[in-house]
This record gives C-alpha cells, structure tokens and sequence, in this order.
C-alpha cells in the first residue's frame, strides 16, 4: 500500500480572490492553476518576491512544493490570496511559525475591497464639478 502524501491545505482571500494551496514536501517547485507560475502571472517581477514571502519570513523555501488554485479578481489580488493561504498552510504544517508570520503580518487578511458606485455619482465618490452659475 503506498503512503499517503503529506500535505496541507490553506484558503487566502484578498480583495474578490480566493486561493485554497497545498503545500507538499519538495523542492520549492510553485504551479498555479496547473501552470508554471511564471506562465501564470507573466513577466512581473514582484510577484515571485510576493507570494514566497511566508515561506522566506521561514525558512522554508527548498522545504515545500507549493500547488495553487485561485481564481477571482486581478493579478495583485491573486497574488495576494495566494500568499495569504501560504501563511494559513505553514501554520497547519507548524504551529511554531505562527509568531514570525502574525509578526510579518502574513496570517491578517487585508480587507479592503473597491468601494460600490453610488447613484448620482460618476464612481464611488466622484460627483459632478460644481458649478455656481
């Protein structure tokens, strides 16, 4: 019979995103939405800096092969759930991580969320340019 693989399941949201991830043991591999997560989010530098930032704040890099679902919102909100279900999985793969990630701010979901248009109003807050006459 072969072993069950070990893994942990996190969910992070961020603005209109969701992101469940499962951190297995490995290398560091990251595959989003069953790609390669440079074909994922394209050429965006900041990204990669982004989302590993729990397994950094860790020390867990080359420990952890990440697999991502998200779906919803844009790329930064994406990213952005993504790194929060990291924190979320390390934290049921460690209990002892929990301080350097609340310290970082890693477990805090962020949540701020675009404001809804209001009627009489161009956007949520814009008005019309007043005119006295």
């Amino acid at each position: 019979m072969a072993a069950q693989l070990e893994q942990h399941l996190g969910t992070g949201r961020r603005k209109t995103s969701v992101a469940r991830v499962y951190l297995r043991p490995g290398k560091g591999k990251m595959v989003v939405n069953s790609q390669d997560w440079k074909k994922f989010f394209g050429e965006r530098p900041n990204i990669e800096h982004f989302m590993r930032a729990p397994l950094r704040e860790t020390q867990s890099l080359s420990k952890y092969d990440v697999v991502a679902n998200v779906f919803g919102g844009g790329v930064n909100g994406q990213a952005g759930a993504i790194r929060h279900a990291i924190a979320r999985a390390l934290l049921k793969a460690n209990p002892e991580f929990r301080i350097p990630l609340k310290k970082a701010g890693y477990l805090t979901r962020d949540p701020r969320k675009v404001e809804r248009k209001k009627y009489g109003l161009h956007k949520a807050r814009k008005a019309s340019q007043y005119s006295k006459r």
